[in-house]
């Protein structure tokens, strides 16, 4: 097993009663439960406690534009004092990508990734995973996220669920490229075909709009070796909305931004952020809840405002 070395010891879960699952306020991805994920039931049988996570995304720290988001040095730390208010702690935190926004000056990026760090630091929940977006990573290859935060793809265990953390952004060209997707395949060969898979990316791995850079060049591939196993769903975020999408018995689930929304894809000609709607404050930020009643794979997902945030 390998882990980001941003990357702490876990904390023991405690159980959450629905009415305190109901009051997870307003993070930049969703809360998700484990029984809620493809294949559960065999663990449950098998003597394996339910658990959740936290899924947050897209903080794009640096980020300027009123238009669109006048509170853009806000959000990240009221997600993270959300996270710390919480009820009952998470197994963990995972980032999934643009934790910084872009920028041509190298410096730059560093120091927005070193204030990045030091506003995640105040995290109560431990450990938190991060991986990179574009954002962070696209104009150097991953070269400062790697130097600040460690390597951009790599996997972990928890509770008999078995997480991958894949980077399809450090190639400017989108592509995760074949020593990942050796990688990858030699990880998924030494897991049993009924294994519960869990895999977080940036971008989306299948085409949902590549035309606004909605996709992975090479994502099919990966698909193609996930899809060898039966438990398989994909976080991601990239696309700053709400999205669930199957190829074949895999889903895939996106996360809202904690900085800015994106239209829906296709819906008008160029992808430009949402403006910001002063009668609607947060508009199209927010986070996900992901619980399950009865069968392991009925979802059931509610999405709330970001405007929740204490």
């Amino acid at each position: 097993m390998s882990n980001s070395c941003a990357s702490f010891s876990a904390q023991p879960s405690t159980s959450l009663r629905r009415r305190d699952f109901l009051k997870l306020a307003a993070l930049g991805g969703g809360a998700v439960f484990a029984s809620a994920l493809p294949g559960w039931a065999a663990g449950q049988a098998a003597g394996q406690a339910d658990f959740f996570f936290v899924q947050l995304s897209d903080a794009h720290w640096g980020f300027e534009g009123p238009a669109v988001n006048p509170d853009a040095k806000g959000t990240l730390p009221k997600a993270i004092a959300a996270v710390n208010a919480l009820p009952a702690a998470p197994d963990f935190v995972v980032f999934t990508g643009d934790l910084t926004h872009t920028t041509d000056d190298p410096a730059v990026r560093r120091t927005r990734m070193r204030e990045f760090q030091r506003i995640v630091a105040d995290l109560r929940v431990k450990p938190l995973y991060l991986m990179p977006g574009e954002h962070d990573a696209s104009l150097d290859n991953g070269e400062a996220f790697r130097e600040l935060f460690g390597p951009t793809h790599y996997t972990f265990d928890h509770r008999g669920v078995h997480f991958v953390v894949l980077d399809n952004v450090s190639d400017p060209a989108g592509r995760i490229g074949e020593a990942q997707l050796a990688w990858l395949a030699d990880d998924l060969n030494r897991q049993p075909g009924d294994a519960r898979i869990v895999v977080f990316t940036h971008r989306p791995l299948f085409d949902l709009a590549p035309q606004w850079d909605w996709a992975t060049r090479d994502g099919a591939a990966a698909i193609a070796l996930l899809q060898k196993h039966a438990n398989v769903t994909v976080f991601y975020g990239h696309i700053h909305q709400e999205n669930h999408t199957m190829t074949g018995s895999i889903t895939h689930h996106a996360a809202r931004s904690l900085m800015f929304a994106l239209p829906a894809p296709m819906s008008q000609p160029q992808r430009l952020p949402v403006p910001w709607d002063a009668s609607a404050p947060y508009k199209g930020l927010g986070w996900r809840s992901i619980a399950v009643d009865g069968a392991p794979q009925a979802y059931a997902l509610t999405e709330m405002p970001i405007r929740n945030l204490g």
